[in-house]
């Protein structure tokens, strides 16, 4: 460290350089506490962590048994002193004796963005519940068509209470804290929906991920999804969308026409003027679907057949300034996405 600090100094290296240096040396030093134990509470497999927003102190878990506890992470509620080893075990648990409590694995946990005394699981009992961490009870819940794959609330949403949830069933649901229902049904997945992440720089956008490893990008304020990541195009030669081919091949046969010899012109402007109404309207109706379609780049045929990993999308994570998206897959391909894809 000291003579990459030296070398700063003299000029030698770059901050950029020097920042990438120091990063590297705290992530290789990352090692297993030796001092703090969390005290698991679980008698079977942990599914979903996830630590409060508001204080960075509360660990909330769900787990494969159906129960989910919470951990604080500060405080710890004995040490040991022949180890020197401080224990956090969980401040409470809930499971399937309490009412309306899961009865199948908890698949995800997520805290209330700006306040730790509610927080929403989901589970494979095809249940969503939002929980007192005061009462330890069920205050609401949602019923979904399917097992519970993933929950997601926005961290920066100020006119909404909104839940996305991905489940067994090919739609994204978002289920409204505030009234107590679905309020919208996403649809665009051709299969189960295994990952959701909200925007960090909208309220209104969302990420998700599914088996069909497809990444769709949704403005909920908007009817069908707006982009779909399509892995083709981080290769070097990038390949030219089906769009762009078929119109390119249609402008040269058009060209090829323009060139040829006029005989036959009338004979084709006869045939023309002959076209039935019905067929007039039919080529109308396409045309106006075309423009819609072209509302929303999403949902065209071919970007609709756009993946973005080979197998099911598993995680999805965003930078903090919204710029860069990461997600991760099987078979066991991670992706980063910069902010030229996310257009």
């Amino acid at each position: 460290m000291l003579r990459q600090l030296r070398r700063r100094e003299v000029g030698a290296d770059n901050p950029r350089s020097l920042s990438t240096h120091v990063r590297g040396e705290r992530v290789r030093q990352i090692n297993l506490s030796g001092h703090k134990e969390v005290v698991s509470a679980h008698h079977s497999g942990i599914n979903s962590l996830q630590v409060d927003c508001t204080e960075a102190r509360y660990l909330l878990a769900g787990a494969a048994d159906g129960s989910v506890g919470v951990y604080d992470t500060q405080q710890p509620t004995f040490v040991d002193s022949a180890l020197h080893v401080a224990k956090h075990e969980a401040l409470f648990t809930v499971d399937k004796s309490v009412h309306l409590g899961h009865i199948f694995s908890v698949s995800s946990v997520q805290w209330y963005p700006v306040d730790t005394g509610l927080f929403v699981t989901g589970s494979y009992d095809k249940n969503i519940n939002l929980w007192d961490t005061n009462t330890h009870q069920v205050e609401l819940q949602f019923k979904m068509p399917g097992k519970v794959y993933a929950i997601a609330m926005s961290a920066m949403a100020t006119t909404h209470m909104l839940v996305a949830a991905g489940t067994e069933d090919v739609r994204v649901r978002l289920c409204d804290l505030a009234t107590g229902a679905c309020t919208h049904t996403l649809s665009g997945h051709r299969d189960g929906v295994w990952a959701l992440q909200w925007s960090a720089s909208s309220e209104w956008i969302l990420y998700s991920g599914g088996c069909d490893g497809a990444i769709r990008f949704w403005d909920i304020r908007r009817a069908g999804c707006f982009q779909v990541l399509d892995h083709n195009r981080s290769q070097i030669e990038k390949r030219p969308s089906v769009t762009n081919s078929a119109s390119q091949r249609q402008e040269m046969a058009t060209a090829t026409m323009g060139s040829s010899s006029k005989v036959g012109s009338q004979q084709r402007e006869a045939k023309r003027a002959k076209l039935s109404k019905g067929s007039l309207a039919l080529k109308n109706a396409r045309a106006k679907e075309s423009a819609v379609q072209r509302q929303h780049p999403g949902m065209m045929s071919a970007n609709d057949r756009s993946t973005a990993h080979n197998g099911s999308v598993t995680a999805l994570q965003t930078s903090d300034d919204g710029l860069h998206l990461f997600s991760a897959g099987r078979p066991s391909r991670a992706f980063f996405w910069p902010a030229s894809f996310i257009e």
